[in-house]
């Protein structure tokens, strides 16, 4: 095998040569979507996620030259170690973006290309957003094109290469260039799916940040002459057939590849907890509103799970009395609880006193799932199912259907807007009235910007 016939050879010459002027609207759009709504859930975080307190005190403490900003907190560190700070940050509320077959991109290129950008200086607003649908769509690329087995953590496995892909984009490095760079971010190419699955670990809000901070350091090392790995994906010990067995589809990946885009469908987020739940939460909140029922009404609850929402409801004693908030946002029983009790979710019913509600640990422990294998992850997203039993005896039941954020009713920008305003104001520095409209303009206008100095000056 030659090098060039590694398919990390085509991946980085689209890095490399793919423009704004390449760009569909749609794609456009995204990319300044993803901008505001990673943005946005970093600032939340700062202000509402106790559990990322030990790292951005480490980052903070370790000082070193003032280049990049962490946002939320305020303070100007390296650049490696903002992209650490700051995607830890993204990830932490679980309500980043995601792919319409899950997993998040956006929470490791995002911190990257803003460190990389202030680190640079010079990046204009068509520069950024080129670099973050590169990053998005390398993503979605190898994301759906590869035998996954729930064994390996996508967002962490595949992120690495989307975000130094992203990152290198932003460094205008040459196509040879950002393939060392790939090889040099398989680094940090790791992260099973128990940091998913388990309980009691914050690393499962936190992990894209050592992806950004990896990322950053290997774009910083490609363009200093480190060379990285020829056959990386395709050799013979290589990332394929290591990690996946050697399940993928190199056509596909390369299919229309600088001409077709599929990140014009990225998904924003209206409740912040792990993707595979909002079905459940949209079907709780409206079976609630529609019957108009109350708490005190709910004899039992019934929701039927596929095979990823049923580790989202085991062990299920743990998962009906949560004991973080990152362990909260992947239970199904206390999103479903909560769901019912609030009629809503949002960032606030989130905090250490939350996870102590009566309200909603009553009828948490009052979920049963029901395996169901019509509702198992496959390609797409599942639908959920959720069933009330009354105290008078009826069965009512919702399928989570025209769930907000998804693929059949996308977020507006209004909607994100609303959003950003809400995780702004949530900061442990909370951005300004007239800062957070100043910012949502800015990214609304992005490709018109000559600076991204000037985005990045309304965050301090």
């Amino acid at each position: 095998m030659t090098p060039a016939a590694d398919l990390s050879t085509e991946l980085a010459r689209f890095a490399a040569t793919t423009r704004f002027s390449d760009l569909p609207l749609d794609v456009i759009d995204a990319a300044k979507k993803s901008l505001l709504d990673t943005i946005g859930v970093i600032l939340a975080a700062s202000g509402t996620e106790p559990a990322v307190r030990p790292l951005i005190e480490l980052v903070q403490g370790n000082g070193g030259r003032e280049e990049c900003s962490i946002l939320g907190f305020g303070g100007r560190v390296p650049a490696s170690a903002a992209a650490l700070a700051n995607g830890a940050l993204a990830h932490a509320l679980d309500f980043d973006d995601q792919t319409p077959w899950g997993a998040h991109p956006d929470s490791s290129v995002v911190p990257t290309v803003l460190a990389l950008a202030e680190l640079k200086g010079d990046v204009t607003g068509q520069e950024l957003i080129a670099a973050v649908a590169i990053g998005q769509e390398l993503f979605i690329r190898l994301r759906r094109n590869v035998g996954w087995h729930m064994d390996w953590n996508l967002s962490t496995v595949v992120g690495c290469f989307s975000a130094a892909a992203a990152g290198s984009s932003v460094m205008k490095l040459s196509a040879e260039q950002t393939a060392h760079a790939l090889g040099i971010a398989s680094m940090q190419s790791g992260g099973t799916m128990e940091l998913i699955f388990g309980t009691g670990s914050d690393l499962r809000g936190m992990y894209a940040g050592f992806t950004a901070q990896a990322c950053v350091n290997a774009v910083l090392l490609a363009g200093r002459g480190m060379t990285g790995i020829r056959n990386l994906f395709e050799g013979e010990a290589g990332h394929f057939r290591v990690y996946f067995k050697g399940e993928f589809d190199r056509e596909k990946m390369l299919q229309g590849l600088g001409r077709e885009f599929h990140s014009g469908g990225m998904l924003y987020k209206y409740w912040p907890a792990v993707g595979n739940a909002h079905t459940y939460i949209h079907a709780s909140i409206e079976l609630m509103r529609e019957n108009e029922l109350t708490p005190d009404d709910v004899e039992e609850i019934l929701v039927h799970v596929g095979d990823f929402q049923q580790r989202m409801c085991s062990p299920l004693d743990q998962r009906q009395a949560p004991g973080t908030l990152v362990d909260a946002k992947f239970s199904l029983p206390f999103l479903v609880g909560l769901s019912l009790a609030k009629g809503s979710m949002r960032i606030s019913d989130f905090s250490t006193e939350a996870l102590k509600d009566p309200v909603v640990l009553t009828l948490a422990r009052k979920v049963v799932p029901v395996p169901d294998s019509s509702y198992d992850w496959t390609a797409k997203l599942p639908d959920g199912k959720v069933v009330v039993v009354t105290r008078d005896g009826r069965r009512i039941e919702r399928l989570g259907s025209l769930v907000p954020g998804s693929a059949d009713r996308p977020m507006t920008w209004d909607e994100l807007f609303d959003k950003f305003r809400d995780c702004a104001s949530a900061a442990a520095k909370p951005l300004p009235d007239a800062s957070i409209v100043d910012t949502q303009k800015a990214i609304r206008d992005l490709e018109s910007c000559g600076s991204v100095s000037t985005l990045l000056k309304l965050l301090d």
